[in-house]
């Protein structure tokens, strides 16, 4: 079976999801280049599967949406596409007949038995591990098409997948990052047992997504939640030492604006976990945890915010839901107090904190630095000055890129990234960081 024909009936499960309906757009764009292209008369069926009508509904609408606005940016290929249907007199019909084109190969339903068709699956539903294998398993038993299992899960072996839904190696993660029709990093892991042509497509697919593959070794969290989770729970275990002098809000403030602020970085740890999740943050530690035997991946601290109630995550509008922070039009405004369980105004602290953390050197924000040409000469020069500061803020900053370094760099002794390179470029183009991790800005 080859690449054309392994893509005539796919199915994705939890296409409601963020991340499912990133995949099923992506997918659909995909088959519709190979429908219509010249002189292909082959059927496309793409049926995507999720537990709940209503979020099938929202897909629908989102999937026409983002159809429609990418033949606007295409409208001239398009011309040239449908040249031969002379009843298409103007742009908005040509544009209009693409988006019935892609959107008519798509069923959604809630049935999973639509599967039992497929050739191939992407899954990417609750990171949960029995509820995955036993999924795999149903499926495997009753399709007789040979299908193969693309897994967008962040955190799981996927040898433990392999083996415990016996798929014989027909399974691969294939780990977008969120959200995926943006995001150009995807992570690709092995299983023990991956058939080659299984990887082979995977690579052949990602580049027809115009996508940036990085190799993960099959180690709980790969190389992208490696080093997330553990940066989490170095910036939990800071902030808790700074809880000494400062209270609680203060602190998580403190540290937040280290980790934007001075470390150069698009939002700040504590962001970063609301958004992702600090129940999901705290999921992804609880499945990595029985593979670490010689660390503790969990957070108290974490587990107190879920018990109260504080969660993060986005509304499905892709709006901030409150977490470590409250937002006002994306940006934080206030943090939570566990002792009050109430938020507290930032500003009601926030020049005591910044005063106490004392002097730094100038500092150009991410978005200028990011794309900046002399990037490399602004940040060595930047971060020579910062060693010569001893304000908290600059120990701080010190010791926080020293760890972001450590965690790098361990991840590649135990072998979870094949190299320094691979760790870099999740964390730069995954995380959106102006810099690598392992590098030589910091000593």
């Amino acid at each position: 079976m080859n690449y054309e024909e392994r893509l005539q009936n796919v199915t994705i499960l939890g296409a409601a999801g963020k991340m499912g309906s990133g995949i099923l757009l992506l997918t659909a764009i995909e088959m519709a280049e190979l429908k219509l292209s010249p002189g292909n008369q082959q059927t496309y069926l793409l049926f995507a599967v999720d537990v709940s009508d209503d979020a099938l509904s929202g897909v629908m609408k989102y999937i026409r949406t983002q159809v429609f606005k990418l033949a606007e940016k295409r409208i001239v290929s398009l011309r040239i596409l449908y040249k031969d249907h002379k009843n298409l007199v103007d742009n908005a019909e040509v544009i209009d007949k693409y988006v019935d084109d892609v959107v008519s190969m798509i069923r959604y339903t809630t049935r999973i038995e639509v599967a039992y068709q497929s050739t191939l699956i992407f899954e990417a539903i609750k990171e949960d591990p029995a509820l995955k294998t036993d999924i795999f398993r149903n499926i495997s038993e009753n399709n007789s098409h040979d299908p193969w299992f693309f897994t967008n899960t962040s955190s799981i072996p996927i040898t433990e997948l392999d083996e415990k839904a016996g798929l014989g190696g027909k399974i691969l993660g294939f780990h977008f990052y969120n959200p995926p029709a943006i995001q150009k990093l995807v992570e690709v892991i092995r299983s023990k047992h991956t058939l080659a042509e299984v990887e082979e497509f995977a690579h052949a697919f990602a580049k027809k997504l115009r996508k940036i593959v990085v190799p993960s070794n099959d180690v709980a969290g790969f190389i992208g939640n490696g080093h997330f989770m553990r940066d989490l729970l170095y910036a939990t275990s800071e902030s808790e030492k700074l809880m000494k002098d400062f209270t609680f809000t203060e602190a998580i403030y403190a540290i937040n604006r280290v980790s934007q602020d001075y470390l150069i970085r698009p939002m700040g740890i504590f962001q970063l976990a609301d958004y992702v999740g600090i129940d999901v943050c705290i999921y992804i530690m609880s499945v990595m945890n029985p593979y670490m035997k010689d660390e503790d991946l969990h957070s108290p601290l974490l587990d107190k915010l879920l018990d109260l109630g504080v969660k993060g995550g986005q509304f499905p509008d892709g709006s901030q839901k409150d977490g470590f922070f409250r937002y006002e039009k994306g940006r934080p405004v206030m943090v939570f107090d566990p002792e009050k369980k109430d938020y507290v105004s930032i500003d009601s602290f926030k020049a005591k904190v910044d005063e106490n953390l004392g002097a730094m050197p100038a500092v150009k924000p991410w978005k200028v630095v990011v794309n900046n040409p002399d990037k490399e000469a602004l940040l060595t020069t930047y971060f020579k000055e910062v060693e010569t500061f001893n304000s908290l803020a600059a120990t701080i900053t010190k010791a926080y890129a020293r760890k972001s370094k450590a965690i790098g760099l361990e991840l590649v002794t135990k072998k979870v990234a094949g190299n320094e390179e691979d760790v870099n470029t999740v964390l730069l183009t995954g995380f959106y960081h102006a810099y690598g991790p392992i590098n030589d800005f910091v000593i």
